[in-house]
């Protein structure tokens, strides 16, 4: 259990009511108060929602599919995610998002190649962004290095986070696309709702130097930049063959190879702008106190 789950189960009231692997379906609750409840790895589609207060909710990691919502009122609301097909008072954001993202980040026009000279170019400018940003993190660490331990707003840390892109490369390159049934590094961090699956690590509990979460990082960078070095439009084009072996992406899938690499891709530019703003976040606190003081750090 993390810090986080210890301090909500801390502060359940008294007598608080617990439901586990319970079914409820169909059920309904009429004036009820369920303030300050949790709900993780919960079904509610196609539940309705009439003169609710969900003022201070945290939502994370959930599957807002198909979903209606009107006369609400949304006020200091922050959402962060995929968006496709986002009406809002009949206007589709998605695409104006996308477009003030491009706006604010230039680069990311080069992050939606096409063919194979695009991703090498695309990779060029990832590892361009992630050299600054660790930089950032090499000042910090000079200051205290469990401040790259430290959790922000319950979100991955930096080393975390260093940990998790090469769990993303294995698994799309070196497993999708070049067929390795286990590719994985013990240090390698899958996203934290994945299922126990065999073969694949999920050690949340080890904490690397920064140097020993960058030798990884740098290992699985190089693959990929190998990769696209002498990869061909033809190959872009093709599809991968069907996966062998528990693991992750799952047994028998195929994708298109383009696929996967818009995933690696992907993967690489939000996560530096989720360490970039949390990198933010310590810098702040520190220049603010003046020392290296803590919030909290995950801890199972």
């Amino acid at each position: 259990m993390s810090t986080v789950e210890r301090a909500n189960e801390s502060q359940r009231p008294a007598g608080a009511r617990s439901f586990q692997d319970t079914q409820l379906l169909g059920a309904s609750f009429d004036h009820v108060d369920l303030s300050g409840a949790r709900f993780d790895r919960v079904d509610l589609s196609r539940s309705a929602f009439r003169s609710v207060d969900l003022a201070d909710v945290d939502i994370r990691n959930t599957a807002l599919t198909r979903v209606r919502m009107r006369g609400v009122e949304l006020d200091d609301v922050e959402i962060s995610g995929d968006l496709q097909n986002v009406r809002v008072n009949g206007v589709d954001i998605a695409p104006l998002v996308s477009a003030e993202l491009d706006r604010r980040h230039p680069e990311r026009a080069k992050l939606h190649p096409n063919d194979a000279d695009g991703f090498r170019e695309a990779w060029s400018v990832i590892e361009g962004l992630w050299s600054g940003t660790v930089e950032r993190a090499r000042r910090l660490e000079q200051v205290d290095p469990a401040l790259l331990h430290e959790r922000v707003d319950e979100e991955w840390s930096f080393t975390e986070t260093l940990r998790h892109l090469p769990f993303a490369t294995s698994s799309w390159l070196s497993r999708a696309i070049l067929g390795d049934p286990s590719p994985w590094h013990p240090l390698e961090l899958p996203w934290d709702e994945m299922p126990e699956t065999p073969g694949v690590p999920r050690d949340r509990t080890a904490r690397p130097t920064l140097d020993e979460a960058l030798e990884l990082r740098h290992d699985r960078s190089a693959r990929v930049r190998s990769h696209l070095a002498t990869l061909t439009d033809e190959q872009l084009a093709g599809r991968t063959a069907p996966l062998v072996g528990a693991g992750w992406p799952p047994e028998g899938e195929t994708f298109a190879v383009k696929d996967c690499l818009d995933v690696l891709i992907n993967e690489e530019w939000w996560h530096r702008r989720f360490a970039e703003r949390d990198l933010d976040a310590l810098e702040a606190r520190f220049d603010a106190t003046g020392s290296a003081g803590h919030t909290t750090t995950q801890e199972e």
